[in-house]
């Protein structure tokens, strides 16, 4: 970070460019550009006689690529533990793709069938792929096409001989503009020798931001005219990772304003780095369980260090991801008993898995077909049930992992008690199993959990506590569907709120019924780790909240701060509230007291 500098805005004065800020902190250094520009593909027909050898020529690419990318993996060993491990799955599931994969398969049948050349049927495969995950509602899973894309652009780049030009040897304190940056080439950067990074392309929930905050750089992403702006190479750069912003040859009123900010944020850091070890408790005595919320396995060292008490919420669907088969119990076990081991006797409560039919089709061997609304069709618990041998391997590795801590089921998209029934009595017969085959002869059956995120489940909470050993309350899910808002539609984003009096009466009334049956429920969607919501989701009683790690010291410092009989109050008084901006405003009143 270049907090020395002197030097006064541009010319051309001050601009300001906003984006999405992925991972905060404020970075202040020099641009460095790093402009892409568009491959040229030729686009040719290639004769029937000529096409083997063109196959050929795309193997000889796909085997550079492979070799490109050990290359990348033993550079990336020398990286911090959490980085080396994130990037080593990355790295591993794109030469999966380079081996016998939908993209290398449907490239040689365009070759082969269409008589087109390799990179053009590389390219057309891509396009392809992207149309299909374009069509997929849920946002994470839709993201991973940028993996597809770099694949295809790595062996683009082979076939047309024009290599990769990574980067390296950048002044001290970068900060690097570029249209797109790879997780692969976010990972392999010198946090020491950049001090930030701003993309035109790339969202909150992809690969690329979670590998900056894993690097703890600061990240805008979403710019859109950054390179079409005339920013020089060299001219003065602030980039706030929190706020969204990057400042180009910013006046020294801003220079001096972003250097105060940047100190308060580390003075900030370090007063909740002291809260690690300390209970999240409550003034008036009453604790309160935070968990994280855990994507992929490259960031349990973020969830220890944040002192999480446990992992509210392990997405399984790591495990599926990037492939066109489907992992089998041996290796889902060793994948999660990895994740069990390494919490310590923390709990895990594992979410089996939370894709539609669309992302398994060729996996499935076509036993399912594509849903015209993927957001309300075969996905979830329903896939799970229909595709009855997928939900018993998955679940035989969930218990074979309890052996090595302790670990909790959750379902996702129940809507039914005949789904948590169905389930119970599959976890029966697979624990009887296991146990037969004496793999794991002393695991006890884990508690069996359901996702509140469909309004009908959250007006049944009474009917569904019965079959269930715990909620989990996820509010994402709960107020998209509430509100019928996609809040990856920029058109109607704006309009997704889950302060919005319609889910809070759904989060209150599963509360309750879990509170009348007796047993746990968490939150575990944005809200639980929003600082500014943990006084209502307190006064309705909540006691575990579930959340991105780096959420986890502001939350725990809110509750520290809070009296829970003030919050019972405030609480009562938002639920007497019909209108959205009013319980906002009661919410910050109580949190500007506090």
């Amino acid at each position: 970070m270049r907090t020395g500098s002197s030097r006064k805005g541009d010319a051309r004065g001050e601009r300001v460019f906003h984006g999405l800020g992925v991972s905060e902190g404020i970075a202040i250094g020099t641009a460095h550009l790093n402009e892409r520009g568009v491959m040229e593909v030729p686009e040719y027909d290639v004769p029937a006689a000529e096409r083997d050898a063109e196959r050929a020529r795309l193997d000889a690419a796909v085997k550079r690529s492979r070799q490109q990318l050990e290359k990348l993996r033993a550079k990336a060993a020398g990286l911090p533990d959490s980085v080396a491990e994130e990037l080593g799955f990355l790295l591993d599931a794109h030469l999966h793709m380079l081996a016998d994969s939908r993209l290398i398969r449907g490239a040689t049948r365009r070759i082969a069938e269409d008589g087109r050349n390799a990179e053009a049927a590389v390219q057309a495969e891509i396009a392809e792929i992207a149309a299909g995950f374009a069509a997929v509602e849920d946002r994470y899973l839709a993201a991973r096409i940028q993996d597809v894309r770099e694949v295809g652009d790595r062996l683009v780049r082979s076939l047309i001989n024009r290599p990769y030009q990574p980067l390296s040897h950048l002044p001290p304190d970068s900060v690097i503009l570029t249209e797109e940056l790879s997780p692969a080439e976010t990972a392999l950067i010198t946090p020491g020798e950049v001090a930030g990074f701003a993309t035109v392309l790339g969202g909150v929930e992809s690969l690329t931001a979670i590998m900056a905050r894993s690097l703890g750089l600061p990240a805008v992403l979403g710019v859109p005219a950054l390179m079409h702006s005339g920013i020089r190479s060299g001219e003065l750069i602030v980039l706030d990772g929190s706020a969204g912003l990057v400042v180009v040859s910013p006046t020294a009123g801003t220079l001096a304003e972003y250097k105060e900010k940047h100190a308060a944020y580390l003075r900030e850091r370090r007063r909740l780095d002291r809260l690690r070890d300390l209970p999240a408790r409550t003034r008036d005595g009453v604790e309160i369980r935070l968990q994280a919320n855990l994507e992929l396995p490259g960031e349990l060292d973020s969830v220890l260090a944040a002192g999480a008490e446990g992992v509210g919420l392990l997405r399984s669907e790591f495990l599926f991801m990037n492939r066109d088969d489907l992992p089998g119990e041996e290796e889902q076990y060793l994948g999660l008993a990895a994740v069990v081991s390494a919490m310590g006797g923390k709990p895990v409560t594992v979410r089996t898995l939370d894709v539609g039919s669309e992302k398994l089709l060729t996996s499935l061997g076509g036993r399912t077909t594509e849903s015209v609304n993927p957001a309300l069709g075969l996905r979830a618990i329903r896939l799970s049930l229909k595709e009855q041998p997928l939900l018993e391997t998955q679940l035989a590795a969930i218990l074979r992992a309890s052996a090595h801590g302790p670990v909790r089921i959750l379902l996702p998209m129940i809507s039914t008690t005949g789904e948590v029934r169905a389930v119970r009595r599959i976890l029966e017969k697979v624990l009887r199993r296991i146990r037969r085959r004496k793999q794991a002869p002393k695991i006890e059956m884990p508690p069996l959990g359901a996702m509140i995120e469909v309004p009908g489940a959250a007006l049944t909470a009474d009917a569904l506590a019965r079959d269930c050993d715990f909620f989990a309350i996820g509010t994402n899910d709960l107020t998209m569907y509430t509100l019928a808002i996609d809040r990856g539609d920029d058109q109607v984003a704006h309009l997704y709120n889950p302060l919005h009096p319609a889910v809070l009466r759904l989060i209150q009334f599963a509360a309750e019924a879990a509170h009348r049956a007796g047993i746990p429920v968490s939150v575990c969607g944005e809200m639980a780790g929003d600082p500014r919501c943990t006084v209502l989701l307190l006064g309705l009683g909540i006691r575990e909240l579930s959340m991105a790690a780096g959420s986890i010291p502001r939350v725990k410092e809110r509750v520290r701060v809070m009296d829970h009989l003030a919050a019972n109050r405030r609480a009562h008084m938002v639920m007497d509230q019909w209108d959205a901006g009013r319980i906002a405003a009661l919410l910050d009143d109580f949190n500007a007291l506090a």
